[in-house]
């Protein structure tokens, strides 16, 4: 069989819709049975089986040109280039037996210095529309054929593959990526959330060789300071999406972010946020991105087509694609300086981490590449509750390089611009999942208030006698008491008990990384 090194530039005796504009891709889907419009105007779209990534089914096409860069291990499977070559050339024939297909061009990399070009096809309208909210459309979508992608993504969700086994596949769903042919090929899953962090695993692995830091992280920037950046790096649920969207500061991006000499800015050109128990109250500013041109994903809709956004039958995993602009105090273009503060977060499910604590360089190093947090219900497949979970640089599903790579970055870039780093806890107060309860919103924003406005800086903190963490003696707007866990649960032994639980399994995690001995000292005390 030839080797397949790149997709057709055109698929014969097919109709391609090229860089349709929302409201045509939107009339697609509601015509093709691919979705509801609901009655705030956004189109709503069921995926079936999976309502989250599916990180066993993901393989990257090992070569010799980049076997030695890679990250191999549970989240960089390996398939053979022959098994590559021969699910492509089947998702090339599948679509050139449909009618008509959907096409788009734009970019990823709101830095023009350092953005990639992006072609995606798919079978379906409504992935088309994501893949333009989520990525940046071109200033004129009369001239989309004329771009050349760096990446090409080929979204087949209703291929069949049912020799699987022989293929090693895990299951009939595959996403498989190239890194060489720079190729994404999609199929088994209708979750839009594949489009969209394929092109974030590809920037991880380009955009270090040109000397930009890629994070799994959200920005804001003051209104009135553009020198005053944030970051916010976490996991899916974590709060990335809600914490960036302040109504005091200026959105770049709630999710993927570059780091360059010249500042950060933003991957992508829409937002995916989750939105069970969403509120008006408590997100306003999301509430109110959902409207005509948004996409919500799995959500249940009343009789009268409103969104139920308490309803988690479907999935706790909800979501909303909507275009950056749509956050009324977006920053445009998405790019901002060079951060002043940068905030891990944590959503600890043991209930025993601080909700806010200040890290110096050796602990910002330690508990980066450790990354530990929960993964929330629904975000993969499988997961139905919060499970504690160690995912280096709070992004390691995405990581095709070594770890060691981009906490290196990290700590460089922290060196050189003098930002001060934070660990937020936006988990369980009082005792661990099932006993306690999360964080309050309104505490986890007067915390995050108290970092960007420099006031918890310039206070007085207190170590952790098991993490070590430095935990501001007062917050204002936050009870003191819920500052230092062990003072929350009624069960001092349960807590400590449970503490000591979590510090053994961070020592156990760090060990199978080669640190210096000095970041590895600033690690809890098991």
């Amino acid at each position: 069989m030839p080797t397949l090194t790149t997709f057709p530039s055109q698929l014969t005796g097919v109709k391609v819709h090229l860089n349709l504009p929302p409201a045509q891709l939107i009339e697609e889907a509601i015509r093709r049975g691919e979705g509801t419009l609901a009655a705030n105007g956004a189109l709503n779209c069921l995926t079936g089986e999976r309502t989250g990534r599916s990180p066993n089914d993901k393989f990257l096409e090992d070569t010799p040109g980049i076997h030695d860069s890679i990250w191999w291990g549970k989240v960089n499977r390996r398939i053979s280039a022959d098994h590559f070559d021969e699910l492509l050339s089947r998702a090339i024939d599948y679509l050139q037996q449909r009618e008509d297909v959907f096409e788009f061009r734009g970019s990823a990399g709101a830095d023009e210095a350092n953005r990639l070009q992006v072609r995606v096809i798919t079978e379906q309208a409504w992935h088309s529309l994501f893949a333009r909210t989520l990525f940046i459309p071109p200033a004129d979508d009369r001239k989309a054929a004329s771009i050349k992608a760096d990446w090409t993504i080929i979204n087949v969700c209703n291929m069949p593959v049912d020799d699987w086994k022989e293929l090693g596949l895990n299951s009939p769903i595959g996403v498989l990526q190239s890194l060489e042919r720079r190729i994404v090929v999609i199929f088994g899953t209708h979750y839009a959330g594949e489009i969209k962090k394929s092109i974030f695993y590809a920037m991880n692995y380009d955009l270090p060789a040109r000397g930009v830091f890629p994070m799994h992280c959200s920005a804001n920037v003051a209104a009135n300071d553009p020198s005053n950046v944030a970051l916010f790096f976490g996991l899916s649920g974590t709060g990335k999406t809600t914490l960036s969207a302040d109504p005091d500061r200026r959105l770049i991006g709630d999710d993927e972010h570059g780091w360059s000499d010249r500042g950060v800015f933003n991957f992508e050109g829409g937002c995916y946020a989750k939105c069970i128990r969403l509120s008006e109250e408590g997100e306003p500013q999301i509430w109110n991105a959902i409207r005509f041109g948004s996409v919500l994903e799995n959500v249940v809709l009343d009789d009268r087509r409103r969104p139920d956004y308490d309803d988690g039958s479907l999935t706790e995993n909800t979501r909303v694609t909507y275009p950056v602009q749509y956050i009324p105090n977006a920053q445009i273009p998405s790019v901002g300086g060079h951060p002043k503060n940068v905030i891990f977060l944590t959503a600890d499910a043991f209930g025993v981490l601080p909700p806010v604590s200040k890290l110096t360089r050796e602990q910002a190093m330690y508990y980066f590449v450790n990354g530990y947090t929960s993964k929330l219900a629904g975000t993969e497949a499988g997961v139905t509750e919060p499970q504690p979970n160690f995912s280096p640089c709070f992004g390691g599903p995405f990581l095709p390089r070594p770890p060691k790579v981009y906490a290196d970055m990290l700590a460089e870039r922290v060196d050189t611009y003098g930002a001060t780093v934070w660990l937020l806890n936006t988990g369980w107060s009082g005792g661990p999942y099932g006993v306690g309860k999360r964080f309050k919103l309104a505490y986890t924003r007067a915390m995050v208030s108290a970092i960007l406005d420099g006031t918890m800086g310039s206070g007085q903190f207190t170590p952790d006698r098991i993490f070590g963490l430095a935990i501001p003696d007062s917050v204002k707007g936050v009870p003191n008491d819920v500052l230092h866990p062990r003072a929350t649960w009624r069960d001092k032994t349960a807590y400590d008990t449970r503490a000591h639980e979590l510090a053994k399994r961070f020592r156990d995690n760090d060990a199978t990384f080669d640190l210096p001995a000095e970041v590895r000292a600033a690690g809890p005390r098991a």
